[in-house]
C-alpha cells in the first residue's frame, strides 16, 4: 500500500518516530523492573531461604544462561519475524513468566523462572536496535539509542521503591511478581496499535518518511532490493562484528555487577537497603544521565560533520578511562564518596554503552543489525556469566573490594578493544553487509 494515500485517510502523526523511540523506552523500562524485582527483594529472599552469595549467583546466573544464549537466537528470530512480531513474542512471554515467579518455592524454582525470563527478556535490545536502525537516521540515532538504553536506568530506579513498597503493603515478596510482571501486558497494547515499518505505518506524514529514509539512505532495503539475509557464518568473519561482541564481553559485566549486587554490596558496608534507598538509585540516575549525554554529545559531532564512527570511538576514548575513578570506592567507607563514585562510573559505562548499541545499526545493514546485536548479546552475556559467578565466589570467601576494582579496570580495555577493532574496511564488500561510517 502506498504510505502517501494511506496517510490521506489516517491524520498523521508529528514526529511519530520519537512515539516509536518512547515505546522502545517503556519496554526497557518494564524489562528491567521485571529483572530488578529479584534483586531488590534479595536481602529478604536470603534471609528466608537461608542462601548464601554462592546460591544467590546461582539464580542470577540462570537468567543470564537463558539470556546469552537467545540474544543470538531472538536476533535472528527478529530478523526475519520483523520487529514488531518478535516484540510482541518477547514480551507476553517474558510478562507471563514473571507473573508465575510468585509460586517458587525456593531456590530451584527461582532458578527455573528466571531462566525463562531470561529467554524471554533477551529479545529486547536486539529488537530495539533495529527498530532505530527502521525509524531513525544516523544522526540522531545516538539520542534513539540513548532513548531506549536509559530505560534500564530508569527501571533500576523505579524498582526499589515499587517493589519495597509491595513488600511491605503486602506483607510478602509474591505480590511483587505479580504486579510487576502485569506491566508488561499494558505495554503490548500500546506496541500492536503503534508500531509498524515506516513504509507501512498508516500514521506516517509522508515528509517524515522521506527524512527518515534521507537519512538511512546506505541501509535502506528499498535501495538495494533482492539482498540475501545475512547468517552468523558471514558475519563473524568481520573484525567489526568480533569489535562489538568483545567489547561488550568486557563492558557489560560492570552494569550487571551493579543492577543485580549493589543492595549487597551496600549490605556489606553497613548500610541498610530500606534506609539507603535514596542512595541505591544514584548509580541508575547517573546511568540514565550518561546514555543522554553519550549519545548527544556523538549526535553533535556528527552534525558538525563528523564521520558516524569517529564520533562514537571519540565519546569511547573520553569515558572509558574515566571508569578508573571507580577504584577509591573499593576502599571508601563514606556513605556518600561511595554513592558519588559509582554514580560516575555508571555515568560513564552508560555513555560508552550507547555507543556500543548503536554501533550495529551503524556498521552494518538493516537486514544484519537485529544478528549482529544479538551476538554481541551474546558475548556480553557470557561475560557477565563468568563475572557473576565469580562475584558469589570471591564475596563470600573475601569481600567486594576486589570486585570494585576489576569492574573499573576491565571496562578500559573494552573500549580500546572497540575503538581499535570498529573501524571502516579498506576492502571491498561485495555483499554490502557494511556500511559506510
Amino acid at each position: 500500500m502506498n504510505p502517501t494515500t494511506v496517510t490521506e485517510t489516517h491524520s498523521p502523526i508529528r514526529r511519530l518516530r520519537w512515539w516509536i523511540g518512547g515505546l522502545l523506552f517503556l519496554s526497557t523500562v518494564i524489562n528491567y523492573i521485571d529483572r530488578q524485582t529479584l534483586s531488590v527483594l534479595a536481602p529478604f529472599l536470603k534471609q528466608e531461604y537461608k542462601w548464601t552469595n554462592t546460591d544467590f549467583a546461582t539464580v542470577l546466573i540462570s537468567f543470564r544462561v537463558a539470556y546469552t544464549i537467545f540474544q543470538s537466537v531472538s536476533g535472528r528470530l527478529i530478523d526475519r519475524l520483523g520487529t514488531r512480531r518478535g516484540l510482541s513474542l518477547s514480551v507476553a512471554f517474558y510478562s507471563i513468566v514473571a507473573v508465575l515467579t510468585s509460586l517458587a518455592q525456593g531456590i530451584v524454582g527461582f532458578r527455573v523462572f528466571r531462566f525463562l525470563l531470561g529467554a524471554g527478556e533477551a529479545a529486547n535490545w536486539p529488537g530495539a536496535t533495529k527498530a532505530v536502525s527502521e525509524w531513525f537516521p544516523a544522526k540522531e540515532r545516538g539520542w534513539a539509542v540513548a532513548l531506549f538504553d536509559s530505560g534500564s536506568s530508569v527501571g533500576g530506579v523505579i524498582a526499589p521503591f515499587l517493589v519495597l513498597y509491595l513488600y511491605r503493603a503486602f506483607g510478602s515478596w509474591r505480590p511483587a511478581f505479580i504486579i510487576t510482571g502485569l506491566l508488561g501486558f499494558l505495554w503490548l497494547i500500546a506496541w500492536r496499535a503503534l508500531y509498524h515499518p515506516p513504509e507501512k505505518h498508516p500514521r506516517l506524514a509522508p515528509e517524515e518518511l522521506e527524512y527518515i529514509r534521507a537519512g538511512r539512505a546506505q541501509q535502506e532495503d528499498a535501495a538495494s532490493p533482492g539482498l540475501p539475509a545475512v547468517g552468523w557464518g558471514r558475519l563473524l568473519r568481520y573484525k567489526q562484528t568480533w569489535g562489538i561482541m568483545l567489547g561488550r564481553f568486557m563492558l557489560d559485566p560492570y552494569w550487571f555487577m551493579v543492577a543485580e549486587w549493589f543492595a549487597l554490596y551496600l549490605l556489606s558496608k553497613g548500610f541498610q537497603i530500606e534506609r539507603s534507598i535514596l542512595g541505591f538509585w544514584a548509580p541508575f540516575l547517573g546511568a540514565d544521565l550518561g546514555n543522554f549525554f553519550g549519545g548527544a554529545l556523538s549526535s553533535y559531532w556528527i552534525g558538525k560533520g563528523w564521520p558516524v564512527g569517529k564520533a562514537r570511538r571519540t565519546v569511547l576514548a573520553i569515558f572509558g578511562p574515566s571508569m578508573l575513578l571507580l577504584i577509591p570506592a573499593a576502599y571508601a567507607s563514606n556513605y556518600f564518596v561511595i554513592i558519588l563514585l559509582f554514580a560516575w562510573a555508571s555515568f560513564a559505562y552508560a555513555a560508552c554503552s550507547t555507543m556500543f548499541l548503536a554501533m550495529p545499526a551503524d556498521v552494518f545493514h538493516t537486514r544484519a543489525v537485529a544478528s549482529v546485536s544479538g551476538l554481541s548479546g551474546t558475548a556480553a552475556g557470557i561475560g557477565t556469566l563468568i563475572s557473576t559467578y565469580l562475584i558469589g565466589v570471591i564475596t563470600d570467601k573475601f569481600s567486594f573490594q576486589p570486585v570494585v576494582i576489576v569492574a573499573s579496570i576491565v571496562p578500559c580495555v573494552a573500549t580500546i578493544l572497540l575503538v581499535t577493532m570498529v573501524r571502516a574496511s579498506k576492502k571491498p564488500d561485495p555483499e554490502q553487509v557494511l556500511m559506510k561510517f
